[in-house]
């Protein structure tokens, strides 16, 4: 697999299928959640409420991840996890590892060979841009190792310079 780190707006990524750092209600929030719902437009929060009506009626949980179309987005796919709130004391970094390897799961499952990642739990979420990369690299890499051939690119999409070299770095090791 390769892995590439870059600085740019995840919603005009093209790739097979972009993450979307969701909240657990999947009914839209900011930073990258509200961005990617902006981006795809009406239908994904339509096709959010219909996995809240069916499948998930509690919400999706931490380091869970599921699919939807990414209907207005170049990306034919979106996959959405919900990240750990150091906030509310939620301080695994297994349960940061598992967005990543979940949403690469649910990905590989959809047939995407492209995935793009924002940085799942910094920002609001409270977790430093260190720690993330050093989590998401090394999670990436398990998954690939455990999955060989099933994605053939993850790409690390990054809004500003802070995340940009910390994933870079990350990378490096």
């Amino acid at each position: 697999m390769r892995i590439d780190v870059e600085q740019n707006d995840i919603t005009t990524t093209t790739v097979d299928a972009i993450v979307n750092a969701a909240n657990s209600t999947l009914l839209g929030g900011g930073g990258v959640d509200g961005a990617i719902h902006a981006a795809a437009g009406p239908r994904l929060l339509e096709a959010c409420r219909a996995l809240r009506r069916t499948t998930l009626p509690d919400g999706l949980g931490v380091g869970d991840a599921v699919v939807t179309p990414g209907f207005d987005l170049p990306a034919a796919w979106v996959v959405h996890t919900v990240g750990p709130n150091r906030h509310r004391g939620e301080t695994d970094p297994d349960l940061l590892a598992s967005c990543f390897g979940a949403s690469l799961g649910a990905a590989a499952d959809a047939k995407a060979r492209s995935v793009a990642f924002p940085a799942v739990g910094a920002g609001v979420y409270g977790w430093a841009a260190d720690d993330v990369a050093r989590v998401a690299v090394d999670a990436v890499r398990t998954w690939d190792a455990e999955n060989p051939g099933a994605v053939d690119e993850v790409r690390f999409v990054l809004f500003d310079a802070v995340a940009l070299t910390a994933f870079t770095e990350a990378c490096e090791r």
